[in-house]
């Protein structure tokens, strides 16, 4: 081995070939990087689903939860649809409340929100908690923001073995003798029968989802309501 040889093998890497490693590892860290931003966007994005698809099935269950726990009373009425509010009167631990189920607009589509009034174990108490029911503005304490990015939403009521908008005309029949906390509020027709007003025997809800809100389409639900 000659002088000249053992100089250039201790004179290592040249310059260029330093150059052009540098570049290739630069290359493999983006790539790197890339890879583990797109599993961190993908882990992000299916966690905000998952918790907004948990959110709508508490929603839900509790707008199913209410309307399996209505309640007839001599007060106020049970239950009752004018197309922007839904509002009925439910057993509660300790005695009744008046629950209302509204839309209210905003820049994200609308919000699905829940007010329940206090529980009470009087008519008075009842009647000024229904009433309130009809000033609600949105504000107001007992108000829950239940779930956000909705774009419309519609409430149908099963009569006469057909499903019908909630708005249409009520079915009534004879008024039945219970305890005074708990039947409708009865008239008396030209016949001198003392009439009430029926429960649907269900109530479907169809929700349609703003674009953007992360769920697309529309859900629908049906509630049976115990006579």
């Amino acid at each position: 081995m000659t002088a000249r040889t053992v100089c250039r093998q201790a004179a290592g890497f040249t310059l260029v070939e330093v150059l052009v490693a540098m570049v290739i590892m630069a290359i493999m860290s983006l790539i790197a990087w890339q890879g583990v931003d797109a599993i961190a966007r993908t882990r992000e994005s299916n966690q905000l689903r998952l918790e907004q698809v948990l959110r709508l099935e508490t929603v839900i269950a509790q707008w199913e939860q209410d309307l399996t726990a209505v309640q007839e009373t001599t007060a106020v009425p049970a239950l009752r649809c004018d197309g922007r509010a839904v509002r009925m009167t439910r057993r509660a631990e300790g005695g009744m409340q008046v629950v209302s189920w509204a839309l209210l607009p905003n820049d994200r589509g609308g919000t699905w929100q829940r007010w329940a009034g206090p529980v009470t174990t009087t008519t008075r108490g009842l009647q000024e908690s229904w009433f309130r029911s009809q000033q609600l503005q949105g504000s107001e304490d007992g108000q829950l923001r239940a779930l956000d990015g909705l774009e419309s939403w519609q409430v149908y009521f099963f009569r006469g073995n057909a499903w019908s908008n909630c708005q249409s005309s009520d079915d009534v029949g004879p008024a039945t003798p219970v305890s005074p906390v708990t039947p409708v509020s009865a008239s008396s027709p030209a016949s001198g029968v003392a009439q009430r007003t029926l429960l649907p025997s269900g109530v479907r809800v169809v929700i349609a989802f703003a674009p953007g809100s992360g769920l697309n389409g529309s859900l629908v639900r049906d509630v049976l309501i115990a006579p």
